[in-house]
């Protein structure tokens, strides 16, 4: 059993430095092809194309385990989301609820439809 996972760590950094190797390499490719001829930027090297590489992994991707916006998606994001508004506004009182919709509305104009029990939003009508 030992000797199976010993082969798979090294599987797995062998396969990780390949990847850091070969990404690093395209993005320096394609940046000394395209920034200086379009933007007359400077050309750059390996090492600066895997720091950009990872600046822009923070500033765009995060590291949350290569799933798009962590777990789940945009679509659990936003169904969670809902769930959350669902709970908060159901222990309104229908004078808060409205009130509360009215300062959506003024807030976010017409995409906002309320997130109330009793009716439905504006696509399933």
């Amino acid at each position: 059993m030992k000797k199976y996972w010993v082969f798979r760590v090294i599987k797995g950094v062998i396969f990780v430095a390949l990847a850091v190797i070969v990404f690093g390499y395209v993005a320096m490719h394609l940046w000394n092809w395209l920034v200086p001829s379009l933007f007359h930027g400077p050309v750059i090297d390996f090492y600066e194309a895997i720091g950009l590489i990872i600046l822009s992994k923070l500033f765009f991707g995060g590291f949350h385990g290569g799933r798009c916006c962590g777990r789940g998606g945009w679509q659990h994001r936003k169904q969670s989301w809902k769930e959350k508004m669902e709970t908060w506004t159901a222990n309104m009182t229908p004078e808060e609820k409205e009130k509360f919709r009215e300062q959506m509305k003024a807030r976010c104009g017409g995409r906002w439809s309320g997130f109330d029990s009793e009716e439905k939003p504006a696509s399933e009508k």
